[in-house]
Parts: structure tokens; C-alpha cells; sequence
């Protein structure tokens, strides 16, 4: 019975075009990468250079032989999304803004400047003040790193 059960579901789970997601590998060009960034000790700063790594990408302070990825934009704003009775805030609207662009070794530009937003709305809860921060800081780590991977899925499809 056990082993019907697993075929079953092997067979449903391809039948329904379920990958694994594979690791992501940068071009040769990229093999060393100087990393330009505004704001170097925020998460996105963090959560880019580890998946450089993970992607293959030495990440480099200076080097003559490196790309350049440059990145100067990296910009979180809140927003009040709408209000209720009394003109209070009852949902805001995290919006996280980065720019970026890849040169290669001698400066030439192989990106062009590239803009790409993601935000998340939140409801505002003035009785849980505590769990509204935790909420707050859980959707920043987590546009960084939906827009950390966007910028390597672009790096990986570059010249394809």
C-alpha cells in the first residue's frame, strides 16, 4: 500500500511540472565581481553578495580583471497605504526601490541601469505595537531577498 501511495505521488508531482529550483550560474564574465553598492551594511547588500557567491562570483574589492555591479539605488520607504475613522493609518505600504547596473572590466556597459520595485501592504494594528515591528522587519528581509534574486536571475540571463 505504502509503495502505491508513493508512486502515486511521484507520478502526480511530475504530471503537475514541479521542478527543483537548480543553482543559479553567472556568465564567465562575472567569474570576479566588484560589488558598488549604496548602503553596504544593509540585508539587500548582504543577501546580493552571498547569492553572488552561491551563483559562483568571486566578490572582489579590487581587482583589474572584475566586473562591476554597481548598485545606487537601494531605497526602503513606508507609505500609508489607507486610513480609517479619525484620519488613522490602517495599512502601509513597504516599498523597496533598487537600481542596478554591470560593467565589465574596462567600464563598458554590458547592463544598462535597471529599476526594480516589489512592496508589501501591511495592516497597522495600534494595540500590537510589537508584533507591527516584527511584521515590518520580516517583509523588509524578505523584499531583499526577492529583489536580490531578481538582480542575479538578470545577471545569469545576460548575453542569452
Amino acid at each position: 500500500m505504502l509503495r502505491i501511495l508513493l508512486a502515486l505521488v511521484t507520478v502526480l508531482v511530475a504530471a503537475c511540472g514541479f521542478q527543483l529550483q537548480t543553482q543559479l550560474e553567472l556568465p564567465a564574465e562575472m567569474a570576479q565581481l566588484k560589488l558598488q553598492i549604496q548602503s553596504p551594511q544593509s540585508e539587500f547588500a548582504r543577501r546580493i553578495e552571498s547569492m553572488l557567491e552561491q551563483s559562483g562570483a568571486q566578490v572582489v574589492s579590487t581587482s583589474k580583471d572584475a566586473a562591476t555591479l554597481e548598485i545606487p539605488l537601494n531605497r526602503i520607504r513606508q507609505e500609508v497605504q489607507s486610513t480609517g475613522e479619525n484620519a488613522r493609518v490602517r495599512e502601509y505600504r513597504l516599498r523597496h526601490t533598487v537600481q542596478f547596473r554591470l560593467l565589465d572590466n574596462e567600464n563598458k556597459v554590458l547592463i544598462p541601469l535597471q529599476t526594480l520595485e516589489q512592496s508589501r501592504i501591511y495592516s497597522f494594528n495600534r494595540g500590537n505595537i510589537l508584533a507591527l515591528e516584527r511584521e515590518n522587519e520580516f517583509l523588509r528581509n524578505e523584499l531583499s531577498e526577492s529583489l536580490a534574486r531578481m538582480v542575479i536571475t538578470r545577471l545569469v540571463t545576460f548575453g542569452k
